[in-house]
Order: C-alpha cells, then structure tokens, then sequence
C-alpha cells in the first residue's frame, strides 16, 4: 500500500512539473487577438497523425503574451510558428513568428 502511494505520488508532482517547463514548437493560424488584454486565440496545426491531412486543424487556444509587442507584427489569419508554457491552467506565448 505504501509503495503504490509513493507511485501516485511521484507521477502526480512529475505530470505537474512537465506541464508547466515543456516549451514546445507548434504551428498554427491566428483566429483572433486582443491587443487591449494582450491575448492571441491560436488554432493550433496538428503535426504527425496518421491518416490526416497536412491542413488538419487541432485545438483553439486562447495564450498571454509574453511581451504585448508580439502582437505587432501579426494579424488574423495568419499563419505563425510558436512557443508557448502553461502554467496553472493559464497558456503563455514565449515566441512568436509569422510564417513566410
């Protein structure tokens, strides 16, 4: 019983430490930006699944900014590269680029 504890418990603090350190590249089209709040929506692409389209649209998000300068540079509909954490359920750009 204990040793099941110490295996909860450790997957718990590590699923918690990975949400909010990983930064991962993603890609996606710019649905909406609020420039007042400093928020970005972003439809994210999804990459790699088997049997879908290269165009396949994945989850919305709606993401702070890191610096409200980011959102100078873009506009909806656009298609961007980006970077972003979560923590405590709250999204965060770290980088963002427009596609060429």
């Amino acid at each position: 019983m204990g040793t099941t504890r110490f295996i909860f418990a450790g997957a718990a603090a590590l699923s918690l430490l990975t949400s909010s350190a990983f930064a991962e590249d993603m890609t996606g089209t710019i649905t909406r930006i609020d420039r007042l709040n400093g928020t970005i929506s972003i439809q994210q692409m999804q990459k790699g699944t088997v049997g879908a389209s290269a165009g396949s649209a994945g989850a919305l998000q709606e993401y702070k900014t890191k610096d409200a300068a980011m959102l100078d540079a873009v506009h909806a509909g656009d298609r961007v590269n980006y970077t972003a954490t979560e923590t405590n359920g709250t999204g965060t750009l770290t980088k963002l680029q427009k596609q060429k």
